[in-house]
């Protein structure tokens, strides 16, 4: 196996993660459960990132993907209700 099916097969994990968990971030009622597998989805996609030869891309998703805007969701549920009410 050379090098290129395994970056290949690595690359396709990742994505599916993404995927994965971009499907859990909709689908999750829970609002901070949401949040989590939003900043998740943002690291898989800072992982992504740095396979595909952009380490500055992924650093700065890495920060303001999973970082600042998941602290400042987490935040703003801890200011309201977290449960969302069903319609």
């Amino acid at each position: 196996m050379n090098a290129l099916t395994i970056d290949m097969a690595i690359q396709a994990i990742v994505l599916l993660g993404v995927l994965i968990t971009a499907y859990l971030t909709i689908r999750y009622r829970d609002l901070l459960s949401a949040a989590l597998a939003s900043a998740a989805m943002s690291l898989l996609l800072s992982l992504e990132f740095y396979t595909l030869h952009a380490p500055d891309v992924a650093i700065a998703e890495a920060a303001v993907g999973a970082g600042v805007v998941t602290a400042l969701v987490v935040y703003g549920i801890a200011k309201t209700e977290r449960w969302e009410e069903r319609a």
